[in-house]
């Protein structure tokens, strides 16, 4: 039969697009490897944190699923940053790895428009410029209208372990070959990056009485904004530290270092370095912190979070002897390093397409992105947009102030990257409009308006706006009595006050809360009973007032952008035969070819003067 997607690796970029464009209605093919590796968490069983917990939340305001698998597999919740303002809060989540894989499986099976088959693709057919199928190494020709790439770390992926080196995708899985030389030969521009893992222990064997503790929450989230099920007997994680002595026996086996004999030639993830690179780079710094995360409720292996190296495996075992806790710790896996294809995200279309060849869609780590967040976002645009390809509809588009998903994606196309690109909450210029705890008034009406988001949850959204709605007029509405407030403001050690106030007012102050108001104001409390107003409507209340002003001038900066994204380029638009911009700004522009002048601004190498060149073309 003729598929209308097929899906190329079941990652996390995999996952979702499968069920993005089945849940839409198309008949969808998942080819994988391996099917009992599904969904696999390659290396931290976590899901969120800073920036990542706000696109992991975005991804379930749309209507994708890795928030719920989340919620239904996660053993601890933390919420980051929480002495920092509410751009920065950013959900975190210690999974159950083997549990994540089990929820996202039967998830994808629920769907009868997803087939599976096990095999490896190692070819495109590719027909005048189309995509329309592929070939696989069982020697099937499967046909479709279009076709997602989620390789992850496959494609031509080779394992470093201190001297040694051997073709994989993953730690026994083999890599896969073919699709890299086919994009070469038709003319994509591609790379080599590298990533890494740390070893993974014994817990039987580690001395958590030498460690620090780190506990869930008291009361722990979610990450969906549906009724998923509550966390509770949280397991904690634990932390410990490297030393001088540590530094010094790692540093003993550079000369084994495939990072440092040039064995390893892709360029790895500045943020998130291995522990050699560390040493190397921070000498001055005498200990670096290291992070004991289980894996699962029902298994004793450890991740060592903050270890990540390609040394060889006797000295990641004689450095670990020398770690406070860990100094009788077995190794169940050697941690190491993996080299990987990829290709420069400039070659794709804001819906992921490729501009070379039609109907061909990117996603994941073969865009140059690190991380399970990440890779499920472009997973989830890349399978709206196939299907929407598949029955004649517009491309579907997040702007960069409607979503840090929109953020990524506006980065990778239009600057592009040349390592591992990981998400940050400085590279939203509009955070304060994209927190986490607003995800679902910001993008859930946009997931219903495509159909993946049913009436009953868009309802529930629309019931939760008037809801912030009617407490916030409430909350401007009432007055704060000196009688009754004075103490809480002399507790809190703000100013009291001489006369009544708007409850407002006194909220607008960095140390007041709605949990004051509450306790001073028994009008205040007997709305809330009323009403059944639950603690995350009051933050949203208080988020909205205490940073009011913020608010109003971020979004005066979304409309004043607007105005040049609204510019459009028409496509077939020749920059090189300007003649007043400069000659990088030429040959940026022809190479991206910008959608718009908005994104034209954004390319590195075009300057305000080229942009207003560009304006007097388009006729303002």
């Amino acid at each position: 039969m003729k598929y209308d997607i097929i899906v190329i690796g079941g990652g996390h970029a995999g996952c979702e697009a499968a069920h993005a464009a089945a849940k839409l209605g198309s008949k969808v093919l998942m080819i994988t490897q391996n099917l009992e590796t599904i969904a696999r968490m390659s290396c931290n069983p976590a899901m969120g944190g800073v920036a990542k917990g706000q696109i992991l939340r975005e991804i379930d305001a749309l209507g994708g699923m890795s928030a719920v698998v989340t919620d239904e597999s996660m053993i601890q919740f933390r919420m980051l940053n929480r002495s920092k303002g509410p751009a920065m809060w950013s959900p975190r989540a210690q999974c159950d790895k083997k549990l994540f894989e089990k929820k996202w499986r039967y998830i994808l099976e629920q769907n009868k428009n997803i087939d599976f088959k096990q095999d490896t693709v190692k070819n495109l057919i590719i027909k005048s410029n189309k995509v329309c199928g592929v070939i696989t190494m069982l020697g099937n020709q499967i046909f479709s209208n279009t076709v997602i790439l989620c390789s992850g770390t496959f494609m031509n992926g080779i394992i470093h372990l201190g001297l040694k080196n051997y073709k994989g995708g993953r730690s026994g899985e083999p890599s896969a070959k073919g699709i890299t030389k086919q994009l070469i030969d038709l003319g994509f521009e591609h790379g080599r990056m590298k990533t890494g893992t740390p070893p993974r222990l014994d817990g039987r064997t580690i001395d958590y009485n030498e460690l620090i503790e780190q506990a869930g929450d008291k009361n722990p989230g979610s990450f969906s904004f549906t009724n998923t099920s509550k966390l509770s007997n949280q397991l904690s994680c634990f932390i410990t530290y490297t030393n001088s002595k540590v530094h010094e026996i790692l540093q003993e086996g550079f000369e084994k270092s495939p990072m440092f004999t040039g064995r390893i030639q892709g360029i790895g993830p500045r943020y998130c370095p291995s522990i050699e690179d560390k040493i190397d780079r921070f000498k001055e710094r005498e200990r670096h912190q290291l992070f004991i995360e289980p894996e699962g409720r029902e298994t004793v292996e450890i991740y060592l979070n903050g270890f990540s190296t390609s040394l060889p495996e006797e000295v990641q075992v004689e450095a670990l002897r020398h770690v406070k806790g860990l100094e009788n710790a077995k190794l169940f896996r050697a941690g190491y390093a993996i080299e990987y294809d990829y290709f420069p995200p400039t070659q794709l279309n804001y819906s992921l397409e490729t501009k070379l060849i039609k109907n061909l869609f990117f996603c994941g780590q073969i865009n140059g992105t690190t991380g399970y967040e990440e890779a499920g976002c472009q997973g989830l645009i890349a399978g709206i947009n196939a299907h929407r390809k598949c029955k004649g509809l517009s491309q579907f588009i997040l702007k960069r102030s409607d979503a840090y998903i929109g953020v990524l994606i506006d980065d990778l196309i239009t600057k592009g990257t040349d390592e591992p690109y990981r998400m940050f909450t400085s590279r939203a210029e509009y955070r304060l409009l994209l927190r986490q705890d607003n995800a679902d008034i910001r993008l859930t009406k946009i997931g219903y308006e495509i159909g993946l988001i049913d009436r009953k949850r868009y309802d529930k959204l629309e019931s939760k706006i008037n809801t912030v709605k009617k407490l916030e007029k409430t909350v401007k509405k009432i007055s704060a009595e000196p009688i009754k407030f004075n103490s809480i403001l002399s507790n809190k050690k703000s100013s009291q006050i001489k006369q009544k106030l708007k409850l407002d007012s006194l909220l607008s102050r960095p140390n007041i809360n709605f949990n004051d108001l509450k306790n001073g104001s028994n009008k205040l409390s007997e709305f809330i009973n009323d009403n059944n107003i639950n603690k995350l409507e009051e933050e949203q209340v208080e988020i909205n007032i205490k940073y009011g002003g913020y608010l109003k001038r971020e979004k005066d900066n979304v409309e004043k952008s607007k105005r040049l994204e609204d510019v459009k380029i028409p496509d077939d638009f020749e920059f090189h035969k300007l003649h007043s911009i400069s000659s990088e700004a030429k040959e940026k522009l022809s190479s991206i070819n910008p959608k718009t002048i908005g994104q034209a601004k954004r390319i590195s190498g075009v300057s305000p003067a080229d942009v207003n060149v560009l304006l007097v073309y388009m006729g303002r």
